[in-house]
Order: C-alpha cells, then structure tokens, then sequence
C-alpha cells in the first residue's frame, strides 16, 4: 500500500469513529431527553392531581387577562369546558350582571384585596357568588407574567360562618339557662313554702267563719236578745261577717297567682310537663285575656269562636297567651288610643292565635333579634329579654311555630300556629 493509501485509509478511520462518537453521543442525548420528559409529564401530573384536589377555584391568567390554565372547582362550578376558557379574556366569563370595567382594571393592577363576582355558567345563568383574590404571577426572569385568581364561593363561607354562630348561641344559651334554671327552680321552691300556709290558713279562716256565724246565730235566739243585738250591732259583728268572704276570696286568688308564678318559675326551670291533656284553647285565651288586662286602660278585641279544643298543655299555652298580650299591651300604653287585637282560628288540622296591637311597630333590625335570650328593646328595670325566648321555645316544643312581623296598618303581630 502506498503512502497515499495509508493516509487516506487512516482518515477513514479517523471519520468513523468520530462519527461512532457523535452517534453514541445522540443515543445518551436522546435517553437523557426521554428521561427528562418522563420527569416533566410526571410533575404535570403531580400538579395536575394538586390542582384537581383543590376545593378553591383557581384560574391562572396571561399579562392580558386571558386564561391560561383552571382547576377541577372552577369547571364544576361554571359547568364549562376546558377547552371552551383556555386563550379567552377572563373577563368574557363573568355573569351579565356584574361590572366587567372594575375587575379588568383589578387585574391589570394586581392589587390586594378581594372582590365578589359571579361567573357565567354553561346553561347561561350566573354561578353563586365567589369571594375572588388575586396575586401576580412571576417568570424565572422575576419579571410579572400574569396573575392568579383564587377564591371560594361565599355561599360555603356563609354556612360555615353560619353554623359556627349558631353554635356559639347554642352554647351561649345552654350555660345561661342552665344557671338561670337552677337559681329559678330555688326561687320556686322557697315561694311554694309560704303558699301552702297562706292557703292552709285561708281554709282555716273560711271554716272558722261558719262556725263564728253559727254561734251567733244560735246566741241572739237566747233570753239576752236585746243586749246580744246592740254588742253585735257596737262590735261591727255584721260587717265583720260580710267583709270575710270577699277577703278570703281575695285571699285565695292572691294566693293561687302567687301558685301560677311558681308554676312558671317550674316551667322555666325544664321540669318534665307530663302528658298532653285536652284543652278548650277559647276559654284559655279568654282567661288569659282577663288575666293580663286587668286594670289596664286598653281596649282588647278578641275574635274568638266559643270552642276550639286541642290536645296539649295547659299551662305552658297560658304562659304563650299572656306573655304575647303582656307584650302587646306595653307596646301600645303611650299612645292616645290603645288597641289589642286577639284572634283565634281553626283551618286543615292547625289552630292559628294571633295577637296584634296598633302601636308604633317593631324597627327592621330588632325583628331577626326577638326571639334571642337577654334581647330586650324595653328600658333597663322592665324586661329581661327571657320571654320571647320562653315563649318560642315552649311553642316548639308543642310541635307549633311562631312569627312575627308589622302591621302595614302600624304596629306588631305575633302568629302562632299549632297543630289541632
């Protein structure tokens, strides 16, 4: 081989296995690749499975407003497809009634704070509102890239917020009442001591009042006739005998509103109330009416039909009337001409009382209020806010219910209505 051979034939050599090196370089570039992108379609996937796991919405957005990627929340609460929001101006997708001017301009500021909107959803409609926030997006040059949109409905922060209030009130009533009832259930028992004397001894009384008039009944139909009459006549015996039936009827009435209140106090206290009993709810609300005008100058007029008769607690339903009356007779004690209104019907298995004045009404932020412990518009001295409290509890728990709202004529009503 000459010189010119082997040079050339070394060259060759030289080539090909420069070209074995390139190749095998291209394999481990290509493997390297492959690995790389096994690497990124899994982190796709991480993120993608973060995001769907996501219960907040979120929408990820160009430097113009234009959606760039959304969360699993996002569509199950608009209802719209991916594809139909990717590449299209965020603010297209906002409902019909909401200015679409003030969220551009939050968008293109990237300013804190939050703003309530709604979306558009699939059927056409608005989606519930959402409490949106929004911060800006960066790229790997640290310059802004877009911003990020998040946010939860505020119908879920409004339930949670909710609940957590009532649970508060819950707790706030059951260690309040729970300290009321047993200071009450004291109360009651050291008031139902002197009752029992009181009305031992009016008995007592009323017995001895007999047997007084009796004797001396039998004394002036003795020989001492004359001088009997005119120590009767100078001793008033006469008008001491006509005096003590009205005083120990008095007494006795005294004596058994005095056993109301303790039945009361029993009541407030959650004693058990026994079984239901049959009750003429007519004669029971005009009693009531008796009991809580008594010497007030207020008109009252009661629509009631001679007999309704339900099956439930006497007492507690007593409480109901008068505490509702009590109330509307405060309500109406400063005007020129006080008026109460009762009435009473019976319609498809439910009994209806109501009770209204003519007064100045109820203010519209007091009303959600009513019906809370301790809540009172009474001044200091004059109420404990206990009553409307009392009374809803106690119609709830006879299966009924009870609202209240003013008058378009002036003034409040109170409905109850329970089952027949």
């Amino acid at each position: 081989m000459t010189d010119a051979g082997a040079i050339q034939e070394s060259a060759w050599i030289e080539v090909i296995a420069k070209m074995e090196e390139v190749y095998s370089d291209l394999i481990q570039y290509e493997i390297d690749l492959e690995e790389k992108n096994a690497a990124l379609e899994e982190a796709q996937r991480f993120i993608g499975s973060v995001l769907s796991s996501i219960t907040d919405i979120l929408v990820v957005c160009g430097r113009s407003g234009e959606i760039q990627q959304v969360n699993l929340a996002f569509l199950k609460l608009t209802g719209l497809a991916e594809a139909d929001l990717l590449g299209r101006p965020v603010a297209e997708f906002l409902a019909v009634d909401v200015e679409q001017m003030p969220l551009c301009g939050w968008l293109g500021s990237a300013e804190g704070g939050t703003r309530e909107v709604r979306f558009q959803t699939s059927g056409g409609g608005a989606s519930e509102p959402v409490e949106l926030a929004c911060a800006t997006r960066f790229d790997h040059r640290g310059l802004p890239a877009g911003v990020v949109l998040s946010g939860r409905p505020v119908g879920d922060l409004r339930r949670a917020f909710d609940a957590l209030s009532a649970a508060q009130v819950r707790l706030v009533r059951q260690e309040k009442m729970a300290s009321l009832g047993r200071l009450v259930a004291g109360v009651a028992h050291e008031i139902n001591n002197p009752v029992s004397f009181v009305v031992g001894n009016v008995h007592a009384l009323a017995k001895y009042a007999r047997r007084l008039d009796d004797y001396l009944a039998a004394v002036h139909a003795g020989r001492q006739n004359a001088r009997c009459r005119a120590l009767r006549r100078d001793l008033g015996i006469d008008a001491l005998l006509a005096d003590l039936p009205g005083l120990i009827e008095g007494t006795m009435e005294g004596a058994g509103r005095v056993a109301d209140i303790v039945a009361s106090l029993k009541r407030l206290s959650f004693t058990d109330k026994g079984p239901p009993e049959v009750v003429d709810l007519s004669q029971l609300i005009r009693n009531a009416v008796q009991w809580a005008v008594r010497d007030r100058l207020v008109r009252v007029d009661a629509a009631v039909p001679d007999r309704v008769v339900i099956r439930s607690h006497a007492g507690p339903l007593h409480q109901v009337v008068v505490n509702l009356l009590d109330n509307a007779l405060d309500a109406v004690s400063l005007i020129p001409e006080p008026i109460v209104y009762v009435t009473l019907s019976s319609l498809d298995k439910k009994v209806t009382f109501k009770v209204e004045d003519n007064g100045s009404g109820i203010l519209s932020e007091n009303l959600p209020n009513l019906f809370d412990p301790f809540f009172t518009t009474k001044t200091v001295g004059q109420g404990t806010g206990l009553g409307l409290w009392i009374v809803e509890g106690i119609v709830k728990d006879l299966g009924g219910t009870i609202e209240v709202y003013n008058r378009p004529a002036g003034g409040a009503a109170f409905v109850v209505s329970l089952p027949a």
